[in-house]
């Protein structure tokens, strides 16, 4: 019995050691530099939040947050990386659409965006623009609503890829206005705007900050932006809703994400760096200048968030019956 109860004073010690080390590190957190992954290629939208964020984060958290681009398989790759990482808080996800709601709809993907991750807060979202090419005899969404059901499968639309966000935008408003219009995916996003700048497509839902010198210049006709209200850097352009089509107003969101059992300590202390930062006029105003709508969200939201958009994109994938190239 003697030897059992000095066993359990040994275990107790033990045990009381690591949780006063955990605590101690989590107080002293960061105390090393702290990677920031993007699971794609530098110069997306994905990369100017992150670098933005890492820039902010560093200067509040007083150590570097350096942006690293792991790219491959539509953003699993990286999003895998960070799933798999220790959950200490040196290791952070930017997380997208795409990899965390889109992907595992498409295809089995190696992680559970539910399971795996934990969500520090939303950081921003895009919207998409409907433009097409000049060339096109259409002035407003009635009118080429109106020619593609006039000519049904005759018109077609870039995207960057079948499974990707612009594809199954693009899908989405085939379905919810009845019309057929062929698809010509291209490896990207800046191929298929070259593609509709060119006229070798005649439609995109592109980005606002990705077509606006386009539309300024007269190389492309915007007809209406896919957002709840106008985009101030597209004032003059309806919403989809405005011009009679409706329930199509995605928003492109991007997060902060860190693997699942990381701290709860951690996570609120980034958390509200994140606030912190957002409040800040330089922060809002980088946002603005890329088409980015500034959005913030609590710890505990995200996961209901999340699931949400799992939930409405598995039924447009399965309605369309899309499947991942």
């Amino acid at each position: 019995m003697k030897t059992l109860h000095m066993a359990v004073c040994v275990l107790v010690g033990v045990s009381m050691l690591n949780l006063a080390g955990g605590a101690g590190a989590q107080q002293g957190y960061p105390s090393r530099p702290i990677r920031f992954i993007v699971p794609f290629a530098p110069g997306a939208g994905t990369d100017f939040v992150a670098r933005l964020v890492g820039r902010k984060l560093t200067e509040r958290l007083g150590q570097q947050v350096i942006v690293e681009n792991r790219t491959g398989a539509s953003g699993t790759i990286g999003t895998d990386l960070v799933a798999k990482s220790a959950p200490d808080g040196y290791t952070l996800l930017l997380g997208f659409l795409g990899p965390l709601a889109l992907n595992p709809n498409l295809e089995k993907v190696p992680y559970s965006p539910q399971r795996d991750f934990a969500g520090v807060s939303l950081l921003a979202s895009a919207y998409s623009v409907l433009v097409v090419h000049p060339s096109l005899p259409v002035k407003t969404v009635k009118d080429l609503i109106g020619l593609a059901k006039a000519r049904p499968g005759e018109l077609n639309y870039a995207s960057s890829g079948t499974g990707t966000n612009v594809y199954l935008v693009s899908e989405l408003f085939k379905m919810r206005t009845g019309i057929d219009m062929a698809h010509i995916p291209y490896k990207g996003t800046a191929p298929a705007a070259i593609a509709l700048l060119s006229g070798e497509a005649q439609v995109l839902f592109g980005s606002v900050i990705g077509v606006l010198p386009h539309v300024r210049t007269n190389r492309l006709r915007a007809l209406a932006v896919l957002s709840p209200k106008r985009s101030r850097l597209l004032s003059s352009v309806p919403t989809l809703v405005e011009a009679g089509v409706g329930g199509v107003d995605v928003a492109f969101w991007y997060a902060l994400v860190v693997p699942a059992a990381t701290p709860s300590e951690i996570v609120a202390r980034l958390h509200a760096d994140i606030v912190a930062i957002a409040t800040t006029p330089d922060y809002q105003t980088q946002l603005e200048r890329q088409g980015l709508e500034l959005i913030t969200s609590r710890p505990e939201q995200f996961s209901a968030f999340l699931q949400s958009e799992l939930d409405k994109w598995g039924k447009v994938i399965k309605a369309a019956g899309i499947r991942a190239d």
